[in-house]
């Protein structure tokens, strides 16, 4: 992304040819301070799903530059902070931390120490090794009008009232519950969060979630798995896309799509940058989406795992700034690699840990 320092971004991930781009995005509006419960968890929560630890506990803390974290979460410090999901922080405290961001020449070692001093970790711990996956914001080509090839409408909310939560999805598409933005093909998009939409002149417009008819997600991948239908080339998203939009795939790519009873509602950005469920910015393998009903969106987090491209080990300090249907539970996220980065997202599958930072008073 764009943040200016004075240093040259360090190659982070060689190997696998991903490159963490400076961000020069300003977040400087600051949160409200509104009273909210400092809590940690509630009756709901587990309490032995949060373990405290220590900034040496977190394997790799010390090799990461958390300048880039430190950009990322200067965005989640550029809007109110929404208490939601069952572990909340403390308000003040965020906004304590959002008040005494440093500059944006901080050294490396100034922004680790500035994490260090206004936050204490805790590891999630349950019943799973953990699931980390990967997402990105694709390009989808789509229509103006209705076609062939474009045939399935992207819709916003609907503006007349109409109820949304909990109708399904062949029923929202076929009485067009929802304010039609553009057409594409029945696959496309709706097993994905944000994405940019190529019109047929060539324009681009940024699309993020506007909210969900809150179903179950049953995602197309799963149900080839199921029916016992592997393509030739694997299950990778580009792959299992390529083999549905073959003529001879249309009914069972038709069938798929309708056994989703999840249907995403989209709102067009007036930024070309990709906006997440939290309403800022996402930054490149430095957001991540988590269970929205179980966290606060905006909050550090410590992700442990590895990249199923190479196997390479991959440790930093993300911010939990997106969500998605299928990210559910507490020892689960998706990352976050960019703008049509299919590569890196598509077959990003790998167990590991989840820390979580709570905003303290600043040591």
């Amino acid at each position: 992304m764009k943040f200016l320092m004075p240093v040259l971004c360090a190659i982070l991930l060689t190997s696998c040819g991903l490159f963490e781009m400076p961000d020069s995005g300003k977040g400087t509006t600051r949160p409200g301070t509104r009273a909210a419960p400092g809590t940690i968890g509630d009756a709901s929560i587990n309490p032995d799903v949060m373990h405290k630890r220590s900034f040496g506990d977190l394997p790799g803390w010390q090799n990461d530059d958390h300048r880039y974290a430190l950009q990322a979460f200067r965005h989640s410090c550029s809007t109110d902070l929404k208490l939601t999901g069952k572990i909340q922080p403390d308000a003040e405290l965020f906004a304590q931390a959002c008040r005494n961001l440093p500059n944006e020449n901080v050294s490396q070692t100034e922004a680790r120490r500035w994490f260090e001093r206004h936050f204490e970790p805790f590891q999630i711990i349950d019943n799973t090794d953990g699931k980390f996956t990967g997402y990105h914001s694709p390009v989808v080509k789509a229509c103006r009008r209705q076609t062939d090839v474009c045939s399935v409408p992207i819709m916003d909310r609907p503006t007349d009232g109409r109820e949304i939560v909990g109708v399904d999805s062949v029923r929202i598409v076929n009485e067009r519950i929802g304010t039609v933005l553009y057409w594409v093909h029945p696959i496309d998009l709706q097993d994905m969060g944000s994405a940019t939409l190529v019109l047929e002149d060539g324009e681009r417009v940024q699309l993020s979630v506007a909210t969900t008819n809150q179903l179950p997600f049953n995602g197309i991948g799963s149900q080839l798995l199921a029916r016992g239908i592997r393509p030739e080339g694997g299950m990778k998203m580009d792959v299992v896309r390529e083999f549905l939009k073959r003529p001879e795939n249309a009914a069972l790519a038709a069938e798929l799509v309708a056994n989703n009873p999840r249907y995403v509602f989209y709102t067009p950005q007036k930024t070309e940058r990709v906006v997440g469920r939290m309403g800022v910015p996402l930054s490149r393998i430095r957001s991540i989406a988590v269970d929205e009903n179980i966290y606060t969106m905006g909050m550090p987090f410590w992700v442990d795992t590895k990249l199923s491209a190479d196997g390479q080990t991959f440790q930093r300090l993300m911010i939990g700034q997106d969500t998605g249907g299928a990210i559910l539970g507490h020892n689960r996220a998706d990352i976050y690699f960019g703008v049509d980065a299919l590569d890196y997202a598509g077959g990003q599958n790998t167990p590991g840990q989840l820390f979580i930072l709570i905003p303290r008073a600043a040591r």
